[in-house]
């Protein structure tokens, strides 16, 4: 009668472990989450309006119309005009694209070079490993945010008069190196944090039977690292890489509003932020939405991300699972 009520018991809970996948699981385990659930939503709000910024956005972000100049939110223009008479919701709204555009582009180049740096570095030891993680260290040893601007501000200059060089005089102009400047700015820095974890993780992981069974039987190693190593790293990156978009964000705001970022008329909560900050911060609380909503958009777009990797951090890690 033990032995039955033992079986059934245990049948009881594989069937409950089977219940779920593993994704299902975590999405129900964040759902559980309020802060995470919260910032979930932000998140896919923010993508969503990037997404479809042409069709949502009531007017063009660089549509000038100095008659309606510095007006106060109204049913014409919901959160009023600048002193060019840019409909400022127009402008935030296509602000989230270019930070959506930002924070992906600089999560697969933080990725694409951090990964295999990491675990090489993990992976083979030795001079590779000693290498890889001096320059990163190196990296360290700046303030993150003041090399940033630096790299900003001394690549910027060559890229434009390289462009200008070679006759590519509308694409200096256009604001697309604004981008690629700001990109490679963040992901130089960002991978070094990458590759310091994943190397941890790769360390931990080939002492692990399943991996020294995989060598012992001569397979490469390549298909080691690939197949065994990196998908059981996986939950800390993911974690990583989504509590690190939102400091992408803020990067990406702090840039644009010291200059060195992206300009005018690019839309960018950072340098709508620097354009109306110095015009009106004198003269509180006059025009103050221009100030104010593009301030709290960036913040609730970081809180987002912060509380988002919380929760994914606390329904990915084994040790907090209840």
């Amino acid at each position: 009668m033990a032995e039955l009520a033992i079986d059934i018991a245990s049948t009881q809970t594989n069937i409950k472990g089977r219940a779920h996948s593993p994704f299902v699981w975590v999405v129900l385990r964040i759902l559980g989450n309020p802060p995470a659930t919260l910032g979930a939503m932000v998140i896919i709000l923010m993508v969503l309006v990037a997404i479809f910024a042409p069709v949502i956005a009531p007017y063009a972000y660089d549509k000038q119309d100095l008659s309606a100049a510095r007006k106060a939110p109204s049913t014409v223009h919901l959160l009023g005009t600048d002193d060019l008479g840019r409909d400022m919701l127009s402008r935030i709204i296509w602000g989230a694209r270019s930070a959506v555009f930002v924070i992906v582009m600089t999560t697969v180049l933080s990725f694409v070079i951090g990964i295999p740096l990491g675990a090489a570095a993990g992976y083979l030891g030795g001079w590779v490993d000693t290498v890889i993680m001096r320059v990163a260290d190196i990296l360290f040893a700046f303030p993150g945010l003041l090399f940033v601007f630096f790299i900003a501000a001394t690549i910027k200059p060559g890229i434009l008069s390289w462009a200008r060089s070679i006759g590519l005089n509308d694409l200096a102009r256009s604001g697309y190196l604004d981008y690629a400047v700001v990109i490679m700015a963040l992901g130089v820095i960002g991978w070094a944090g990458l590759a310091r974890l994943i190397r941890a993780q790769v360390l931990t992981i080939k002492q692990r039977e399943y991996v020294i069974g995989a060598q012992a039987i001569g397979a490469p190693t390549w298909i080691v690292v690939m197949r065994h190593v990196l998908p059981n790293a996986l939950p800390p990156i993911i974690v990583a890489l989504s509590m690190g978009m939102g400091d992408i964000a803020l990067s990406e705001g702090y840039l644009s509003y010291l200059g060195i970022g992206l300009q005018p008329p690019a839309p960018s909560w950072g340098n709508i932020l620097s354009e109306n900050a110095g015009r009106y911060w004198r003269t509180f609380p006059d025009m103050i939405w221009l100030v104010l909503i593009p301030g709290l958009v960036l913040a609730a777009v970081v809180f987002a991300f912060n509380f988002f990797g919380d929760g994914l951090n606390e329904a990915l890690n084994p040790e907090i699972v209840d």
